[in-house]
């Protein structure tokens, strides 16, 4: 990129206002500096230092072969892929869990979950019970789009393309992951990779020495005022020009990069070598996007924790359309689907949660896993799972809530909630009571009217908080 010191005047000045997407892919810095509306403090009373990721699970993955196995039903009910024992006595997980299985005291499992139908869509990510916008938006439209003093986005959407160069482009037919609903476009998430350049659009294009001069910045910082014409675009460059190079040199771009990671977290995070040789020549047509979940899930979950621990309050990572096992011409069924999706899953979540707790991260940073449905709870002829909207699995760590249980039953077959049901209001109502403080929400003035009644007549899950 040739430097914007050695263009004309008006070019000078056009690249200045474009300065902050130096190191954010784009990020403008009118967006990043727009002051005390859209920066995020967390001295404030109603932000939490908490942040949450939402490991979406995109196909509906089967509440019986996660970790709801129940092996004493019939053949073709019980779980495919057998059961594997947990920390927790009497507690069983599906049979390619036994990472999760040694970390069950560190998870809490819901097994009362209801999404409510068996559509292809992305609740509870994005859906009316979030106003039609992202989760994280609501999050970002509280608590500010970036956070004061670094410039980091807060609400920030991660897809394969984000670490791994040439994946597809993030699955977008049955809804938009970027949506900001009725809140407007300004609080949609901040999606790295979007374009296709994956992380070179996360790295400074100047050289780092000639950043560090901050005299030299200012001195052309001073030519650019100097030669801009007076349409006021330039007013207030006084004021900002420090926190914009501030923002630039001060690590945020880091945060986005893998390349700053210890080389030995970053391996024990990958999945790429669960990819088998063949895997790339399968059949089924939806193959590929198998392939861009084994080589993107780890590294997305890392790059997740980065993000929240620099300051980003809600992470959004999806891998491609994976979880719908049907048995059928794109689809594999639940018995060999599991050995492709599942055992990653294991991996990659293990991983995160051992190195969550060890970085003591684990009061700070809470994690969601779950699809927007279920699975029937009879295979079908062929070997696979159809749709069902009568229960999901869900999966929660983290975030200092109350682990190491199983919250709520289900019935024999796995197919409904034996107790109260636990629905999608009641998991949004748990993200926003973990994140802020609610007496202090209710009071603030002008959110959406919807917003806080999730607050006020939604209870959260019972027993995590």
């Amino acid at each position: 990129m040739i430097g914007f010191w050695d263009l004309d005047s008006r070019r000078r000045r056009r690249e200045f206002l474009q300065v902050g997407g130096l190191g954010l892919g784009g990020l403008q810095l009118s967006s990043l500096l727009q002051g005390k509306a859209d920066a995020a403090t967390l001295s404030s009373p109603i932000v939490k230092d908490k942040a949450v990721i939402f490991l979406f699970l995109h196909g509906g993955p089967s509440q019986t072969e996660t970790f709801d196995p129940k092996m004493t039903a019939p053949v073709g009910i019980q779980s495919a892929t057998g059961e594997v024992q947990t920390t927790i006595p009497g507690v069983t997980f599906g049979g390619t869990f036994p990472k999760l299985s040694a970390l069950a005291d560190k998870v809490s499992i819901v097994r009362s979950f209801v999404t409510g139908d068996g559509n292809h869509d992305i609740k509870p990510i994005v859906c009316n019970d979030t106003l039609n916008a992202n989760l994280g938006s609501l999050y970002a439209r509280v608590a500010g789009t970036n956070r004061a003093g670094s410039g980091l986005p807060t609400n920030v959407a991660l897809f394969p393309k984000a670490v791994v160069e040439g994946a597809q482009p993030a699955v977008t037919a049955f809804g938009d992951f970027t949506a900001a609903g009725k809140l407007g476009n300004g609080f949609r998430p901040f999606v790295p990779g979007a374009q296709g350049e994956a992380q070179d659009n996360m790295r400074l294009q100047f050289d780092r020495l000639r950043l560090d001069d901050r005299r030299h910045l200012l001195q052309q910082l001073d030519l650019i005022r100097r030669s801009a014409d007076q349409t006021g675009m330039l007013t207030g460059l006084d004021r900002i020009q420090q926190q914009a190079f501030d923002t630039i040199i001060g690590g945020v771009a880091d945060a986005f990069d893998l390349s700053k990671e210890d080389p030995k977290t970053v391996e024990r995070y990958d999945t790429c070598s669960l990819l088998r040789p063949d895997d790339i020549n399968r059949k089924w047509n939806n193959h590929k996007n198998y392939v861009d979940n084994v080589q993107s899930l780890g590294k997305l979950l890392l790059l997740a924790r980065r993000l929240c621990e620099a300051g980003c309050g809600f992470v959004t990572v999806t891998t491609n359309f994976v979880w719908d096992m049907h048995a059928d011409v794109n689809n594999v069924g639940v018995e060999e689907g599991m050995g492709y999706m599942g055992v990653p899953l294991d991996h990659a979540l293990s991983a995160f949660i051992e190195d969550l707790y060890q970085r003591g991260l684990d009061d700070r940073i809470m994690l969601i896993a779950c699809g927007e449905m279920g699975r029937t709870p009879r295979i079908n002829e062929r070997g696979g799972r159809d749709h069902w909207g009568g229960l999901a699995p869900l999966l929660i760590t983290g975030g200092g809530l109350n682990m190491g249980q199983v919250i709520g039953q289900s019935t024999r077959d796995a197919g409904e909630a034996a107790s109260t049901p636990v629905k999608i209001p009641n998991l949004i109502s748990t993200v926003l009571h973990s994140v802020f403080d609610v007496g202090q929400l209710r009071l603030m003035p002008g959110l959406p009217r919807e917003l806080t009644q999730q607050l006020i007549n939604i209870d959260p899950i019972p027993g995590l908080l």
